[in-house]
């Protein structure tokens, strides 16, 4: 027997009844994957109300590589809830956070002195990130990438490289932002055949800023560059291996900070604690979250340590900042990780990688394959000789997916990309069968691939 259950259709009725419920008391603007309403989750599975069960590519949008329900997270959260739980950390400070924060000054790229500021939100790590830059630095100025996402707070959202649905009727935006290209070669007008960036267009005199820094904004002026080792919400566009060290070079030599945005990529995703290791690269910031803290509410930007002491007493700080759950959750998750989950993420990386590709040869639709670690994504197309997003024809085969038992995301700055952030406890069967289904319905006539909204 599979891990997928089905007892109802999909939606069953209770869920569809808590949907009604739901479109008649949120606004619209916030939009929801699917109309099934959550029960019970474990490990890679999420039971519905009606009892239908449902292997998970979503992970919580990136939250849980350690799983649903992970033991020794549970048993974190409950011992500290044993304990106290709110306290501020700015009024009371307490034993979880510095040990926390200790544990990431050691396991961040980096040989050199460090201390962490603990937060709630990606977003919220992002702009205290670029707060600590232009203190550190006394400039103003900011590079960011295009496709890349940083959050919806509004400097994260200047920050973030895409419109739509982001940022439109949102503005004006933070000034002092500006944009540089982000290598993706799949749509490199100069790689016809969408290679794998050797020879990277943007690696030319070897300084890929080079062309920003003399079009719009002199690197005097820039406090720091914010780049995504891995795109997330861009397309899971991994670079070509020279791009991250010679992006290093460049801030190293006009004295800007270079800051990696491990939100989506970091704790386990590719492999390695941090995507940034892959690529030799030691950051002068760190920003984390998603999955750090197993499921709780948590981010931290970790980084030099005479960057964060350039700051005043008082100028960072958050009432849910570093809460104590969360940071007795986030040790164990990084337990669970040194545990040996990160060769697990490797190993499923490679299944994954493996099986994408055969679903290119067998399916037109697939025009891309990429990934790095278990942060894989097939890129789906219209015609591969074009490569004409279709945008629409993805969201038709995540609803298949989804009626068939499996939860999966989109991503790409026109919703193409089918990406894989499956937990890292997901078992061999469990991903085999969900791959199955991904494939059913990759393999549906394309005629009833159109798109549906719930």
């Amino acid at each position: 027997m599979g891990a997928v259950v089905r007892k109802t259709e999909i939606p069953g009725p209770r869920s569809r009844e808590i949907f009604a419920r739901i479109q008649a008391s949120t606004p619209r603007a916030i939009s929801h994957l699917t109309p099934i309403a959550v029960a019970h989750a474990e490990g890679a599975t999420i039971t519905d109300v009606d009892g239908n069960t449902y292997i998970d590519f979503a992970g919580g949008l990136g939250v849980l590589n350690v799983g649903h329900r992970a033991p020794e997270v549970v048993a974190a959260i409950k011992d500290q809830a044993d304990r106290y739980l709110h306290q501020c950390f700015m009024v009371a400070v307490y034993e979880p956070y510095a040990a926390l924060c200790e544990k990431l000054n050691h396991i961040t790229p980096g040989a050199f002195r460090k201390k962490t500021a603990l937060f709630t939100s990606g977003a919220e790590a992002v702009e205290n990130a670029v707060k600590i830059a232009r203190a550190a630095t006394g400039r103003p100025a900011v590079v960011a990438f295009d496709r890349a996402f940083h959050g919806r707070t509004l400097l994260a959202l200047g920050l973030t490289g895409q419109v739509r649905p982001y940022k439109e009727r949102f503005g004006p935006m933070p000034p002092e932002v500006y944009r540089a290209p982000y290598p993706y070669c799949y749509r490199c007008p100069r790689a016809p055949s969408g290679d794998s960036g050797r020879g990277c267009c943007l690696l030319e005199g070897a300084n890929p800023l080079a062309e920003l820094f003399r079009s719009q904004v002199r690197p005097e002026e820039v406090a720091a560059v914010l780049v995504e080792p891995v795109l997330g919400e861009g397309g899971f566009v991994v670079p070509p291996p020279g791009f991250l060290p010679a992006l290093e070079r460049a801030c190293r030599q006009h004295g800007i900070l270079l800051i990696a945005d491990e939100v989506q990529s970091g704790f386990g995703r590719t492999g390695r604690l941090f995507a940034v290791e892959h690529f030799g690269v030691e950051p002068d910031l760190v920003v984390m979250a998603k999955s750090m803290a197993g499921g709780e509410v948590l981010s931290a930007v970790t980084g030099r340590a005479e960057l964060l002491d350039a700051l005043p007493p008082g100028a960072l700080g958050g009432t849910y900042g570093g809460h104590p759950l969360a940071c007795r959750a986030a040790l164990a998750v990084l337990s669970i990780l040194e545990g040996g989950l990160l060769e697990r993420a490797r190993v499923i990386g490679e299944v994954v990688l493996r099986r994408f590709r055969q679903m290119q040869q067998r399916h037109p639709l697939i025009g891309d394959v990429r990934g790095l670690g278990a942060m894989v994504a097939l890129e789906l197309v219209r015609d591969r000789a074009r490569r004409e997003p279709a945008g629409p024809e993805t969201a038709a085969v995540l609803r298949r997916c989804y009626q068939r038992g499996l939860l999966a995301l989109r991503a790409g700055a026109d919703g193409n990309v089918i990406r894989a952030l499956m937990p890292l406890v997901i078992t061999d069967a469990e991903l085999a069968e969900g791959l199955d289904i991904l494939e059913e319905a990759l393999a549906a006539p394309t005629g009833e691939l159109a798109d549906s909204s719930i």
